[in-house]
């Protein structure tokens, strides 16, 4: 039974503050959009509590979950969101251009979400299956090549569908483990320069759709299409610069009333924050997320064994550049790739992944306090019969 006073509880009530700011924001994002509700200004809310309730329970479950189970269960959840990338482009739904949604019991589900738990959590398997044991802790080529093949399959897969979002967030995740777990840096510049170059040649081999190249156009000039392709950025803009310093008032938004900025409670939700809270709502939102990545880069220091090690410091790169992404499409300093804000955005699929990378982290954090209790005990122990 894990101890309660074990617990991270400065992450677990970073996360409980992020989900209540989600279940409001979604909320007005949505009350006055009966396009939406049909008429039902609380349908928003009440599904993403229901969703907040199962995220909970994962957390929970994954928390409590012996450590050796969490490394028996790993390849299956992989191959689990295997599964799910090749369904979804076998007999997916295609929602805003992107082939990357299954529809399972009324629900929509997105596997490349768990993909990104999946791709952390088998990068750090692999690596600690084959450092274990060995005497030396150099991260040899073989090492390197077996994590990005794991990483590899499914990046491919999303690659296809094609969620361009999800691929960047993949990708700096993966650069981010490869950093941390120790990889020669010729191996880091090669992973960059690849990655440039499919980007290239997805460009100029019209993998991308249309509206893909559009919105990195609309990125490079703002003003090459307002109406069009820059419209989403441009209302995100107004958004957040309506909210002032402490903002509009919740549900009071201009612009969330009148529904002008698009996917507010999905993409955009971080507009809500910044026109209805103003400038101190946004920041606490930000501040929180921080603290989120920063507890797991602190428990990626103290794990004791290469699993959690690592396991922990991909899950900060994930939380760190996919909350960078979603905040800085709606500033206008990155491009529009449709990507959730962590913990905050409506939707069960980003949210469940979210939640089960904090129940590993706090499996991780338990087991890294229960080894530094138990290792001074020891030490009394032999004193003692001295």
């Amino acid at each position: 039974m894990v101890s309660v006073r074990r617990l991270d509880w400065v992450l677990l009530l970073s996360v409980l503050a992020l989900v209540a700011l989600s279940a409001l924001l979604v909320w007005s994002a949505t009350a006055h959009r009966v396009d939406l509700t049909g008429g039902d200004s609380t349908a928003y809310l009440r599904k993403q509590l229901v969703n907040i309730g199962i995220g909970l329970v994962l957390l929970a479950a994954v928390t409590v979950c012996d450590h050796r189970w969490v490394r028996i269960v790993a390849p299956f959840v992989y191959l689990t969101s295997l599964a799910g990338l090749v369904l979804v482009l076998t007999m997916g739904s295609t929602i805003n251009g992107s082939r990357s949604w299954l529809r399972l019991a009324g629900m929509s589900v997105q596997p490349s979400e768990l993909a990104k738990l999946a791709v952390v959590v088998g990068m750090a398997l692999v690596l600690a299956e084959r450092s274990e044991g060995r005497w030396r802790r150099r991260v040899g080529s073989v090492d390197v090549l077996l994590m990005l093949l794991v990483a590899g399959v499914p990046a491919v897969l999303i690659l296809l569908q094609p969620d361009l979002g999800t691929m960047l967030v993949l990708s700096a995740t993966v650069f981010g483990v490869l950093a941390v777990s120790g990889a020669r840096r010729r191996w880091l510049v090669l992973v960059l320069a690849s990655a440039t170059a499919l980007a290239v040649a997805g460009l100029a081999g019209g993998v991308l759709k249309a509206y893909q190249v559009d919105r990195f156009l609309a990125f490079v000039n703002p003003d090459l299409d307002p109406r069009g392709a820059g419209y989403n950025v441009e209302q995100a803009r107004i958004a957040i610069g309506n909210g002032g310093l402490l903002g509009q008032g919740l549900f009071h938004g201009s612009q969330t009333r009148a529904g002008f900025v698009p996917e507010q409670q999905t993409d955009f939700v971080f507009t809500v924050a910044g026109e209805e809270l103003g400038l101190v709502g946004a920041g606490l939102l930000i501040l929180l997320l921080s603290v989120v990545i920063w507890r797991a880069l602190v428990i990626a220091r103290r794990a004791e064994d290469v699993f959690g090690r690592v396991a922990a410091a991909g899950i900060a790169c994930w939380f760190g550049f996919q909350a960078f992404q979603n905040i800085g499409m709606c500033l206008g300093i990155m491009p529009v790739t449709g990507v959730p804000l962590p913990f905050v955005s409506y939707g069960g699929s980003s949210l469940f992944a979210g939640m089960l990378a904090v129940g590993l982290l706090q499996n991780i954090h338990v087991r890294s306090q229960a080894r530094s209790y138990v290792a001074p005990l020891a030490e009394r122990r032999v004193l003692v019969g001295r």
